[in-house]
């Protein structure tokens, strides 16, 4: 059994991928134990115990199917993708609904998630920057920068949510294409069975990165395209295969096409509806406002997002000014950090902008140095940057939106740190 978790960790020569894993899950799992975060909190009937997702959970242990995603019984839902609410509903019926147990397991799963990346993140630094030394001490800073910085482990040990899954699985995908680019020959089909299969999994938590997708099954399959034409018809198939089922429930329930999920034109007018300001308006949010709820109940949730759209685009057409202020805004939100109106010290919101935008500058700007020392892959990378952040540009953004990008930004910033050298100093020519 350890060896074969040492051969799905394994990096090009002798690597600490087993150390990384097993220091990122100890350090994750003494934090979340010791710091009582499984502990979460029982207001409002338990709802920040995973939120729409814990809800959903708790309607399908309790009979209920895949709905509720808010107070009350509110009918069938598609409103988040169903992997992560799959995998709480599963802990509950082992566990217990919204007990500490049930917390305290699914934040060591999240924990498992978040550790797996460190090893992975020290892969792709070596594919990226090579096995020797520079590359290798680039590759090993970064998975241990993830294995032990704070910042890295937030999400797995406070949020019931989908953030280190996603990430996990969206790391595993990079470190698979850029194993299929390098190797072509060896395990294709098995690897690319498993670059359909893990792309799959994030449609089916969180369908946004899907962006991605095409850029990067386009990079792999460039200047080979005649031998891994099989594996990339092979994925595609294994892809659609792992949706459907999803989307064919959504079609048969609702009677239309949701192929993912169905709440676009809501998170729409929570973003950009009457009275925006750049941040996410929770206040009309089903979960928060009574009479939204009851619009939402009354008339179901096809009809209640698309007329929540609507609002939304009539609101951009008389104000697209105010649409393109907000998006700016979103923007720097999205890199520098999202205020917290409810933190009464500055000194919190100050700090956590400044970690928060410290990496993001450190991040961008090796990805600009590596773009500028022209790094096999980093137009790859590249290309994350610019389309996953692009939806939460023009609908709404949370600092959470950002984790699936986060283990790049580590690596890119590790990298610049890496690359400064002293400037030599000239001779003096009146010493001479």
């Amino acid at each position: 059994m350890l060896a074969q978790v040492k051969r799905f960790f394994r990096a090009p020569g002798q690597d600490p991928a087993l150390r990384l894993f097993f220091v990122a899950l100890l350090v994750r799992l003494l934090y979340l134990t010791l710091a009582h975060t499984y502990r979460l909190r029982p207001g409002e009937d338990h709802f920040q115990f995973g939120w729409e997702m814990g809800r959903i959970a708790r309607a399908l242990v309790s009979g209920y199917g895949y709905a509720d995603p808010f107070r009350g019984h509110t009918g069938p839902t598609a409103w988040v993708p169903p992997l992560y609410p799959l995998l709480m509903a599963a802990v509950f019926k082992l566990f217990g609904v919204y007990t500490l147990r049930s917390a305290w397991v699914l934040l060591a799963l999240n924990s498992l998630f978040s550790a797996a990346v460190a090893p992975l993140l020290f892969e792709l630094g070596l594919h990226l920057f090579g096995t020797a030394k520079p590359g290798r001490s680039i590759a090993l800073w970064s998975g241990w920068l993830w294995a032990l910085y704070p910042a890295a482990l937030q999400y797995a040990v406070r949020w019931p949510w989908e953030m280190s899954l996603t990430t996990a699985l969206f790391t595993f995908t990079l470190v698979l294409a850029f194993r299929l680019r390098a190797e072509p020959r060896i395990h294709m089909l098995r690897r690319w069975f498993c670059f359909g299969l893990t792309w799959g999994l994030i449609a089916l938590s969180n369908s946004t990165l899907l962006l991605f997708l095409p850029v990067c099954g386009v990079w792999m399959l460039y200047r080979r395209p005649s031998r891994a034409l099989l594996g990339a018809g092979l994925a595609s198939v294994l892809f659609l295969a792992v949706i459907a089922p999803w989307t064919l429930r959504n079609q048969r329930v609702f009677a239309t096409f949701i192929p993912l999920r169905g709440n676009f034109g809501a998170e729409m007018a929570m973003g950009n509806g009457p009275g925006a300001n750049g941040l996410l308006m929770e206040y009309n949010h089903p979960f928060q406002a009574g009479e939204e709820l009851r619009q939402y109940a009354s008339v179901g949730e096809v009809a209640y997002v698309r007329q929540r759209g609507q609002l939304a685009s009539t609101t951009i057409a008389q104000d697209p000014g105010l649409f393109v202020r907000n998006t700016l805004k979103r923007v720097y939100f999205f890199w520098a950090s999202v205020p917290h109106p409810t933190d009464k010290a500055w000194y919190l919101d100050f700090f956590r902008v400044l970690d928060f935008s410290f990496l993001s500058l450190a991040g961008l700007l090796g990805l600009g140095l590596a773009l500028r020392r022209h790094i096999p892959g980093s137009g790859l990378l590249a290309w994350a940057f610019v389309l996953l952040p692009l939806p939460y540009y023009l609908v709404t953004v949370h600092a959470r939106f950002r984790h699936p990008l986060e283990p790049l930004i580590t690596l890119l910033a590790v990298f610049l740190f890496q690359s400064a050298q002293p400037r030599r100093r000239e001779p003096d020519p009146s010493r001479a």
